[in-house]
C-alpha cells in the first residue's frame, strides 16, 4: 500500500476461526487509526483443501504458503497468521510486523454432557486430537484427574481436523456413531475469539451448551510454542503498511514468545515437533516457563528465576497446618467454588451438577477427583491471582469473583 491510501487489504485464511482472527485485528487498527478501511480477503490454503494429511506429516508451510504467494503477489497489504502455524523460515521479502496482545494459551477438554456416565460404566472415552503433543499430555494427566466414578478411566485417541465449530459437531452426535466423541481437545484462544465474533459466536454457542469443560492446566500440559499468540506480516519494501501494524505490537508477547522458541530450539530437531513450551508472566514470580518434551514423563519443566522475596511474606508451617481440623459448615450455594486445598473439602459438600469447582494445583485435583468430583481447572500452585484472567474469559462464562465460594483453611480467610 502506500502512503496516500487510506485502505488495508488484510489476508486471512477462509475458516470462520481465521475470519474472527482478522476481524479483531482489523477493528484494533480501525481503533488506532480511525479513518483507514479495512477490507479482508479470504484465501484458501493447502492446510484448508488436504484435512486428510495428519497435521505431524504436513510440511510447515501447510498453512502459509499461498498467503505468502498473494502478499509477495501485491494481491494483499498483509496477512494474519496464528504464529504456531507459521515455518521457522520465512520468505526474506516478508517480515513480521506485530505480534499483539496473546490470548490465553491453554488447551481445553471439552466433554459431552453424559461423559460423566459413560466414567461411571467403564467406557472407554475417545478423544479427538490429530496432534501427538496433545494426545500424550492427555493420556499422562487425565486418567487420574478426571472423576474416579469407575473403573480407572481409559482413553482412546481419534484423529481430528477440519474448522471448530465442525470439531464441536462431533460431541453432540449419538454416541453410536461411527464419527461421534467424548470429547476434544482444543486451544482456548481459538474459542475465545470466536465468542468475541457474532458469526464465531452464532456458530459454537448451541454446540457449546451442556458440555463439560477442563481448562488443562500448564504444569502437567504445556502447549505448543506460541499458541495464542498472532503474528501480522507484510511486504519489507512496504513501510506504509508497516507503520500501521506495528501499532498493534505487544513487546511483553515478544518477550515470552522468544522464551518458548529458544526453548523449541534447544531441543534436537527429531524432537522439536512434539515439544511444549509454554512462558506466562506473573506479579510475584516475573516469567514462568513451562517445557516438556517427547521423552519426558510426569509435570513439565518450569523454568524461573527467583525474583526478591515480597516484605510481607512468611514461611508456611505445615506441622502446624496439619494439627488443624476440618470444620464443619455447610455446603456452598450452586455456582462457581474455589478449593484452596483438598483438605478444606468434607465429603459430600460438593457436587459436580450443581458447583463449578476450580482448584490451587494438581495435588488438590487428583484428590478431589478421587471422590468422583469434576474440576474444571486450577491455579498451577500459583495463587488465586494468577488464574482471574483465565476465570475472566467470556466463553467460560463464569461468574465473577465477588460470587464464588471459596474453601480454604481456618485463618486464611482474611486474604479472600
Amino acid at each position: 500500500m502506500s502512503g496516500q491510501t487510506a485502505e488495508l487489504r488484510l489476508g486471512t485464511r477462509g475458516s470462520l476461526l481465521a475470519v474472527a482472527q482478522a476481524r479483531l485485528v482489523a477493528a484494533a487498527l480501525q481503533r488506532r487509526h480511525p479513518g483507514l478501511t479495512v477490507r479482508l480477503q479470504r484465501i484458501e490454503t493447502r492446510g484448508d483443501r488436504d484435512l486428510a494429511t495428519p497435521l505431524a506429516a504436513a510440511s510447515t508451510d501447510f498453512f502459509s504458503d499461498t498467503l505468502d504467494e498473494a502478499l509477495l503477489a501485491g494481491d494483499i497489504d498483509a496477512v494474519v497468521h496464528s504464529r504456531k502455524d507459521l515455518p521457522d523460515r520465512r520468505p526474506p521479502a516478508i517480515h513480521c510486523a506485530a505480534i499483539p496482545l496473546r490470548a490465553n494459551p491453554r488447551d481445553v477438554l471439552l466433554c459431552r454432557p453424559d461423559v460423566t456416565a459413560r466414567l461411571a460404566a467403564g467406557s472407554s472415552l475417545r478423544i479427538g486430537s490429530s496432534s501427538p503433543r496433545r494426545q500424550r499430555h492427555a493420556a499422562d494427566f487425565l486418567p487420574r484427574h478426571l472423576p474416579q466414578l469407575g473403573p480407572p478411566p481409559r482413553l482412546s485417541f481419534l484423529p481430528l481436523r477440519g474448522p471448530v465449530d465442525q470439531r464441536l459437531r462431533r460431541l453432540a452426535l449419538p454416541s453410536t456413531d461411527a464419527d461421534a466423541l467424548d470429547g476434544v481437545i482444543l486451544a482456548l484462544a481459538g474459542l475465545e475469539r470466536l465468542w468475541q465474533d457474532r458469526d464465531g459466536r452464532a456458530a459454537i454457542a448451541p454446540l457449546l451448551a451442556g458440555l463439560r469443560w477442563m481448562v488443562l492446566p500448564l504444569s502437567a500440559c504445556p502447549t505448543a510454542a506460541g499458541q495464542g499468540a498472532l503474528a501480522i506480516e507484510c511486504r519489507r519494501d512496504d513501510p506504509a503498511a508497516t507503520a500501521l501494524l506495528s501499532a498493534l505490537h505487544d513487546p511483553g508477547t515478544e518477550r515470552l514468545l522468544a522464551l518458548e522458541y529458544a526453548a523449541v530450539d534447544a531441543q534436537p530437531p527429531g524432537e522439536r515437533p512434539a515439544f511444549a513450551a509454554t512462558a506466562v508472566t506473573t506479579p510475584a514470580l516475573g516469567d514462568l516457563l513451562f517445557c516438556r518434551g517427547a521423552q519426558d514423563r510426569g509435570p513439565s519443566r518450569l523454568e524461573w528465576q527467583r525474583p526478591p522475596r515480597p516484605p510481607q511474606a512468611r514461611p508456611w508451617c505445615l506441622r502446624q497446618d496439619l494439627a488443624l481440623e476440618r470444620l464443619d459448615c455447610a455446603p456452598p450455594p450452586p455456582g462457581a467454588v474455589f478449593v484452596a486445598h483438598w483438605r478444606a473439602v468434607a465429603p459430600g459438600m460438593l457436587d459436580s451438577q450443581r458447583h463449578r469447582i476450580w482448584t490451587s494445583g494438581t495435588m488438590s485435583w487428583r484428590q478431589l477427583a478421587g471422590r468422583g468430583l469434576w474440576v474444571e481447572g486450577c491455579g498451577d500452585h500459583l495463587g488465586f491471582a494468577t488464574l482471574l484472567p483465565t476465570l475472566a474469559s467470556p466463553v467460560l462464562q463464569l461468574p465473577p469473583p465477588a460470587q464464588w465460594s471459596v474453601l480454604t483453611r481456618a485463618g486464611a480467610e482474611t486474604s479472600w
